[in-house]
């Protein structure tokens, strides 16, 4: 018997936010869609009936530290809701820490295979999507990640249909017969304000100018990256992109003509990316824009499609590193978002690349100058990219190339890109580890 002409389905299947969230049982997994394609009204609704619903498990991926979301850390709700966050870093951040015990390690573009192939099952999906076209396919806009993955793997999918969710091609989109209840709510997307301007990002982004070529092709990340690029490219020449989110910062180096995509070798033409966030007028701009495409993370994060690219670039920051190279990386207050970043797979993918180079930015200090981000060992952090994936590390103070280096000889060139302040401190520890040979003159 034939089913339904899905116009006739999209109806059937309307509901109002708070029916929906009456439809999350106890003991379930709900995923909720990440960044800014949070959809905030269900959001809410779920957080107005969590004393309801007890036992609940919330899965993640990147999350507004200042969003509903953000629940838990309200103590009224304590063990009704727990935050499951992919989370490869070293856990800082203070609603992370109090979930400490749910966060699960795992690289971004494995995530979707984790709910497809019910590794890690997930029962209700709650996401947002564009109004369908005239065939019934939603778009996901700006959050395809691992969002898609986790709506086609669900037991049951609820879709907060939204109008300001601009339509973006590539394969973010989901059809109204994958969809079990329809939630109609217009409602502002989330935004990130502009992150200030930053002199240390812009010497950072002049130190790493020489290590990026015309014609490259680049995964710029969230936060300090996306400033330093400014400084780096401004004067460069067809490059691309290939990345884990598109940004304001990207758009700009697309209306300056720096950004063509015309010599990427691999989805040429294409802006590529997982998602998008930003400000608004980003997303009007990837709005049924030809050029723009975004996949799930287990194409945009895999290395093997990431080093397909000619001179394929991943600039990305780094928290923490130790004189040996070993990274910790952590969700910083100036990146908006906490949760896992793909830094590994874009590092990998990236130096497999014909001409490709891997660039980690790390500031010398933390903010109040007081102390180094160059240490002599990660004592008290987990270490997110171990020492052999490290290639070229930037700081204010200049650029060095980690790749096949011995140990002293990495130690000698940490210390040359160390704040000066702390250099001689970091010698001494050096010695006293016998990374390096002892003073000249010392007994």
């Amino acid at each position: 018997m034939a089913g339904n002409y899905w116009a006739d389905d999209y109806v059937d299947k309307k509901r109002t936010g708070a029916e929906a969230v009456r439809l999350i049982r106890p003991g379930q997994r709900v995923f909720i869609g990440s960044s800014c394609g949070e959809p905030k009204h269900l959001v809410r609704e779920l957080f107005l009936a969590a004393r309801n619903i007890d036992n609940v498990e919330i899965v993640r991926l990147f999350c507004l530290e200042s969003s509903p979301l953000t629940l838990v850390a309200d103590k009224s709700h304590d063990q009704l809701i727990n935050i499951r966050s992919f989370y490869m870093g070293s856990a800082a951040t203070d609603s992370i820490i109090k979930q400490i015990r749910f966060i699960t390690p795992v690289n971004l573009s494995e995530v979707p295979h984790l709910f497809t192939s019910r590794k890690l099952p997930i029962h209700v999906a709650l996401i947002q999507a564009s109004p369908p076209d005239d065939f019934g396919w939603m778009s996901l806009g700006v959050s395809v990640d691992v969002t898609l993955a986790a709506a086609l793997s669900a037991d049951l999918v609820v879709a907060q249909v939204n109008s300001n969710m601009p339509r973006v091609f590539g394969r973010s989109f989901i059809h109204v017969n994958d969809v079990d209840v329809i939630v109609e709510h217009d409602e502002k997307l989330l935004t990130i304000a502009p992150f200030p301007k930053s002199e240390i990002a812009e010497k950072m982004g002049k130190n790493i100018r020489r290590l990026i070529d015309d014609g490259s092709t680049l995964h710029i990340g969230l936060g300090m990256p996306t400033h330093a690029a400014d400084a780096a490219l401004s004067m460069k020449n067809d490059l691309g992109i290939h990345t884990q989110y598109l940004t304001d910062e990207i758009l700009r180096l697309v209306s300056m003509g720096v950004v063509t995509n015309l010599k990427k070798g691999f989805n040429k033409g294409k802006l590529v990316a997982g998602g998008a966030v930003g400000s608004k007028h980003l997303y009007e701009y990837i709005n049924d824009n030809p050029s723009i495409e975004l996949y799930p993370s287990d194409y945009v994060n895999d290395p093997s499609i990431i080093f397909r690219h000619q001179q394929m670039v991943s600039v990305s920051e780094a928290t923490v590193m130790d004189l040996t190279g070993q990274v910790a990386a952590d969700a910083l207050p100036h990146n908006h978002f906490s949760g896992i970043t793909g830094m590994t797979d874009f590092m990998r993918g990236a130096v497999r690349s014909d001409g490709g180079k891997s660039i980690l930015l790390l500031p010398s200090t933390f903010a109040d100058g007081k102390g180094s981000r160059i240490v002599p060992r990660l004592d008290h952090m987990a270490v997110v990219v171990p020492r052999g994936d490290v290639h070229y590390v930037a700081t204010e103070f200049g650029a060095v190339n980690l790749f096949g280096k011995s140990l002293q000889e990495r130690a000698v060139a940490m210390i040359s890109i160390a704040n000066p302040g702390f250099r001689e401190e970091l010698l001494d520890a050096a010695q006293k580890r016998g990374l390096t040979g002892a003073k000249r003159g010392s007994k």
